[in-house]
């Protein structure tokens, strides 16, 4: 599957912040992309990566304040 190809999610917090962020997902790729700039490319992570990543969000791993 190609990033095209698959089922985008704009971010909640995209209208409050200005800095958009899509999720996209299928076949066990996850693609992320600037929602201002949909054909300038995306990042592609696989289950395990994105899953690892998810998770030092949730601790707060990357809070710098």
């Amino acid at each position: 599957m190609s990033l095209g190809q698959m089922t985008w999610k704009k971010s909640s917090y995209s209208g409050q912040t200005g800095s958009c962020v899509e999720v996209g997902g299928g076949s066990g790729v996850i693609g992320v992309r600037d929602t201002k700039d949909r054909d300038g490319g995306a990042l592609a992570f696989d289950q395990q990566s994105w899953t690892t990543f998810l998770g030092a969000v949730k601790a707060q791993r990357f809070d710098l304040r």
